[in-house]
């Protein structure tokens, strides 16, 4: 806590949250948004994978009343997992810096996998696919406590996971590399989508 006036501070709050990263709130991640309460910037009913409980538990920590869910975050949901279809993925590698906690494996060009232990369920990782080819199924079911669908323990990992992304791109950031042109990249996977539309159209 603070010493003003025992006001929590940020990593109180974000202990609050399941550190799904899914950025429903409407803060790029877990922590933003706790920073966001802590300075009195956002409410505490912002977290739909945290739903009641985890409104709850902010507000016992902010000594606030709970309050519903706010009207402009999505409905709860049960917690889903993402899973890329082999066959149909081009390695593009636009599904990995979408990624919060890592949980997609693979080099580009070749196909990519999800660790489903990372893996939050957040559904980041679908917009950028040019091939539609990441699902999100029900995930099976796991360590719950205080939430619903998640546990302490595997939020501590989530949580852990992003830290270390974050760590990793700093670095990466400070690295002096040549990267591909952003329009080669598009060219390659303007490439490899057409030849996989051709493949299907051939079956």
């Amino acid at each position: 806590m603070t010493a003003d006036a025992g006001r929590p501070t940020a990593a109180d709050l974000d202990r609050c949250l399941p550190q799904t990263q899914c950025t429903a709130c409407g803060y790029p991640s877990c922590r933003d948004y706790a920073e966001a309460m802590a300075a009195g910037r956002a409410d505490l009913n912002r977290c739909p994978p945290g739903g009641e409980v985890t409104v709850q538990l902010l507000a016992k920590a902010l000594r606030a009343p709970a309050k519903p869910l706010a009207a402009d975050v999505p409905a709860p949901m049960p917690r889903k997992v993402a899973r890329i279809v082999e066959a149909e993925c081009i390695g593009c590698a636009l599904c990995t810096p979408a990624c919060p906690t890592d949980a997609i494996v693979g080099a580009a060009k070749t196909m990519h996998s999800v660790l489903a232990a990372r893996c939050t369920g957040c559904g980041l990782c679908l917009p950028p696919c040019p091939m539609d080819c990441i699902e999100l199924r029900p995930a099976a079911a796991g360590e719950s406590g205080p939430w619903r669908d998640y546990g302490m323990a595997e939020a501590e990992n989530f949580r852990a996971y992003k830290q270390a992304r974050g760590r990793r791109l700093r670095q990466r950031r400070g690295e002096k590399k040549t990267p591909l042109s952003t329009m080669r990249i598009r060219e390659q996977i303007s490439a490899a989508v057409a030849r996989v539309r051709a493949r299907r159209v051939d079956l």
